[in-house]
């Protein structure tokens, strides 16, 4: 990696924005990583994380293969599946991270619902601040179910501990032009080495 190389991680709740903001930084140069299709592919039947899951949860298997929403509607009704279920697939996850980022020479945004997953030394961490409503209904919005919505946020950081997880602050409240120019202001100030 260039010594002068950036490594932003993203974080934040479902319909905060977050996928956006990277794709924002993609382009202005940044390759990106979303931890969420990461979190995919462990699940693949060739994944790191295949044979685990499907031991545990053999109801979710079809045709050879992990469904993932059959898997969701166990885990996000209950709180106690869900963190056997992280302890499965996030060391997995972060597994594959690092070896994805290693092969990265340039500038680097990993997008994530969970910071527990990311990183290490020389990460830049960036929150996407929304309020929990307009996050429920972007996500409504986009075709997500109201009580699925609902289990998923709830299973979620809460924003005073991203905001403690976090080193700057994107508030997502507005519109895209706002955002983007929040987000070109950030990456700039970041690349030329501004302090947080």
């Amino acid at each position: 990696m260039s010594s002068r190389a950036l490594r932003v991680v993203i974080g934040g709740g479902i319909g905060s924005g977050k996928t956006t903001v990277a794709r924002m930084m993609e382009r202005l140069g940044a390759t990106v990583i979303l931890a969420d299709e990461v979190g995919h592919r462990v699940l693949e039947p060739d994944g790191e994380a295949y044979q685990a899951v499907a031991s545990a949860w053999p109801q979710v298997v079809v045709s050879g293969r992990i469904d993932r929403r059959a898997l969701a509607a166990i885990v996000f009704a209950d709180t106690e599946e869900l963190r056997r279920l992280e302890a499965i697939t996030h060391p997995a996850i972060s597994e594959r991270i690092r070896r994805l980022a290693s092969g990265i020479d340039g500038d680097l945004v990993l997008e994530t619902p969970v910071p527990d997953v990311a990183t290490g030394e020389g990460w830049v961490r960036v929150y996407v601040d929304v309020a929990p409503e307009v996050r429920f209904r972007r996500t409504i919005a986009r075709g997500g179910d109201p009580d699925d919505v609902r289990r998923r946020m709830a299973s979620q950081l809460e924003r005073g501990e991203w905001l403690r997880w976090a080193e700057r602050v994107i508030v997502n409240g507005g519109s895209l032009d706002d955002l983007e120019a929040q987000v070109d202001d950030l990456f700039h100030s970041l690349r030329a080495g501004e302090p947080a």
